[in-house]
């Protein structure tokens, strides 16, 4: 529940292509560990500033609407600070020159952020309301983020001549005692009037159970028979 590959400010990277920054910091602790956090497969991320950096960035953490599977009761969720969040940045390989990166973009990329997880969330519930006899609560465990394993889904959608997803993310939702995965394709739409670039998510559940097909056959139907709204 991290970055959503998140939207990028100009820099370079220096690693691999396939080591990418679409694990972004989200449950994360304040230290500068390397050790792995099981939760979202990412070394937890510091709150103390880089030490050439060139302007102060935010501490504060905004807190979510998604409840955390496994924490007190009616814990939330809680997202990275700028600061954090510009760690985790540098922390994959990513280095800026000169001026391209400033404080308003970092406020910029957190909240993309943000509403992308959110955005998720309420498709997630879309799904989950299928089951709503069986569980009215369902809670975030667990989040990866998987940017160059692409599903099939997005490779059939990219031989039709599709671009492919910038980002993947894979969600493991507690149903009421049910484990369950959802996958999150992120793709880049065209620039809009004003030159934001909206993010396109595709999410549903992963077809690791019978269930989870026939709810994805169940969807399917409905959006091919049930008439548009104009």
């Amino acid at each position: 529940f991290i970055m959503a590959q998140c939207p990028k400010a100009e820099g370079r990277r220096h690693d691999t292509e396939s080591d990418n920054v679409s694990e972004c910091p989200l449950g994360s602790h304040e230290t500068g560990s390397d050790e792995m956090n099981p939760r979202n497969m990412i070394p937890p991320l510091s709150q103390v500033p880089l030490p050439d950096q060139p302007f102060t960035l935010s501490k504060d953490r905004q807190m979510s609407s998604i409840p955390k599977a496994g924490g007190k009761e009616n814990e939330k969720w809680e997202y990275p600070s700028e600061q954090m969040f510009l760690n985790a940045m540098i922390k994959k390989g990513w280095h800026w020159s000169g001026d391209q990166l400033k404080p308003e973009d970092m406020k910029h990329i957190i909240a993309i952020h943000n509403r992308n997880n959110e955005e998720a969330w309420q498709e997630v519930l879309k799904w989950e309301a299928l089951h709503a006899k069986e569980c009215m609560s369902p809670m975030l465990v667990s989040f990866k983020g998987r940017a160059k394993d692409y599903t099939p889904r997005a490779r059939i959608r990219s031989w039709m001549g599709y671009e492919l997803p910038f980002d993947r993310h894979d969600w493991i939702i507690d149903r009421c005692g049910r484990t369950v995965r959802y996958v999150i394709d992120y793709y880049g739409c065209e620039p809009e009037k004003d030159n934001s670039v909206p993010i396109y998510l595709d999410v549903r559940p992963a077809l690791d159970s019978v269930s989870a097909l026939w709810d994805r056959m169940k969807v399917t139907w409905w959006r091919w028979t049930t008439p548009e709204e104009k």
